[in-house]
């Protein structure tokens, strides 16, 4: 293929020299007159194993050249790649303008092109700026259409220092977030020679996508140093504790509690951060991280309240009350805090949940209901039916397809909210999106 790679910088030259090596033809594009020289001359303008060797080499077959002219660089490719940074100001607002500064020189080199072009930007970037700023820059400067004389996706990089080159051929996937799959194809086929998955999504969803990773991976640095440091204090051998809690692969390292939803709550995990912080306060411990789990999970209750209460509605039917799916274990479930502040803010509520009977439950469970909510046993009802046809807003605490028959006895008027799914608004008997 024929491909411009726009910015120089550490991901552009990384990207540019594989791809040279590769067997694509590389037009590299930089305002730097030295590294364009440089490059040119078959150097590397940065420090990175084996960059030096490839450039090299791919300068004297001719497979990649530099230059400071979108034009020229335009016009001699059919696909552009924009890696230009995007730093962050003091304020901790990303600095745009040379994303912007780009995006109207693409635009303008754009003008004088009859031949369909494709930009991919794998600069990191927030959601809505490719549809706010990006697309209208280029589509104001070339005076083209989106869609039908260019394309433009979003294809982020997940290349480390260091690693770069390695990261490069050995990706753990590829992301392409596009308008549709064709716009899409035009992208995937610079990495089909890599032989690794390639996952195609909105284009909003691959902008967030290099935020969450990156945010996930400073979370599991500062978490470790944080648990490895009450370890320490505590007198255990922190690395022989992260070492064990590493091989679970069923819930420490994997997908699982990784979708968002619910707040948490039950017998375990409330009760053991608060311990950790008690000790951690015992041993003078300041530890953010672990501090904030709590207050953040209450936030989050919180925003599912401000939702329901935003409907207008008063008259709630919440499904489901213990803390998850088949059990009766109440002991701080989310939703007994939900009702309480429902029924505060002058809410009519009834709660359906099959597997709670109040006759059945015994020891801390019982005396958890009797001490928080004692009058729970008015607001329970063993029938979804009667409880739901009197209700303006239906609340499923868990998945509604659990709740059998809802879509049936659900009137077109009535809103149905689901929190594992964020607060979701699953549909109603008019619009049953997601009901059985």
């Amino acid at each position: 293929m024929r491909i411009s790679v726009f910015g120089m910088g550490y991901v552009g030259c990384v990207t540019a020299a594989c791809l040279s090596k590769e067997g694509h033809t590389v037009v590299g594009v930089d305002v730097n007159h030295e590294k364009v020289r440089v490059i040119n001359e078959g150097r590397a303008p940065l420090i990175e194993p084996h960059i030096e060797d490839m450039i090299r080499d791919s300068a004297r077959a001719g497979s990649l050249r530099a230059t400071t002219h979108p034009t020229d660089a335009i016009s001699a490719t059919d696909l552009s790649l924009v890696c230009v940074g995007t730093p962050s100001m003091r304020n901790g607002r990303l600095d745009l303008s040379g994303i912007i500064e780009i995006s109207k020189e693409l635009g303008q080199a754009l003008k004088g092109k009859a031949a369909f072009h494709t930009f991919a930007i794998r600069s990191t970037i927030l959601p809505g700026t490719i549809e706010t700023l990006i697309m209208p820059a280029i589509r104001a400067e070339s005076g083209k259409q989106s869609g039908k004389e260019f394309s433009i996706c979003y294809n982020p990089e997940f290349m480390r220092e260091g690693t770069a080159v390695a990261d490069f051929y050995d990706p753990p996937l590829t992301v392409i977030g596009a308008n549709n799959a064709g716009e899409a194809s035009a992208v995937a086929s610079v990495y089909e020679s890599l032989k690794k998955p390639i996952v195609t999504t909105e284009i909003r969803v691959a902008e967030m996508l290099k935020y969450a990773c990156n945010s996930f991976h400073a979370l599991k640095i500062a978490f470790a140093n944080e648990v490895g440091t009450l370890a320490s204090a505590a007198g255990v051998d922190a690395h022989a504790l992260m070492r064990i809690f590493c091989s679970d692969e069923k819930l420490n390292i994997s997908r699982a509690y990784l979708e968002p939803g619910f707040a948490f709550g039950g017998s375990c995990l409330p009760k053991d951060i608060r311990a950790m912080l008690y000790r951690a306060t015992e041993l003078d411990l300041k530890l953010p991280i672990l501090e904030s789990i709590l207050p953040s999970n209450q936030l989050h209750l919180g925003r599912s309240v401000d939702l329901i209460l935003g409907t207008g509605k008063r008259h709630i039917a919440v499904l489901g009350l213990s803390f998850k799916a088949d059990t009766d274990d109440l002991r701080e479930s989310p939703m007994i805090s939900l009702v309480k502040a429902l029924l505060g803010e002058g809410c009519q509520v009834k709660i359906f949940d099959e597997k709670v009977e109040l006759s059945r439950l015994v020891g801390t469970n019982r005396r958890f209901i009797e001490e928080t909510i004692p009058h729970i046993g008015a607001l329970l009802d063993s029938s979804l039916k009667r409880v739901v046809s009197s209700a303006d807003v239906v609340v499923a605490g868990r998945d509604v397809k659990e709740f059998t028959g809802l879509k049936q006895i659900l009137h077109p008027s009535q809103i149905v909210i689901q929190l594992n799914h964020l607060g979701q608004f699953v549909g109603s008997a008019a619009d049953p999106v997601g009901l059985r």
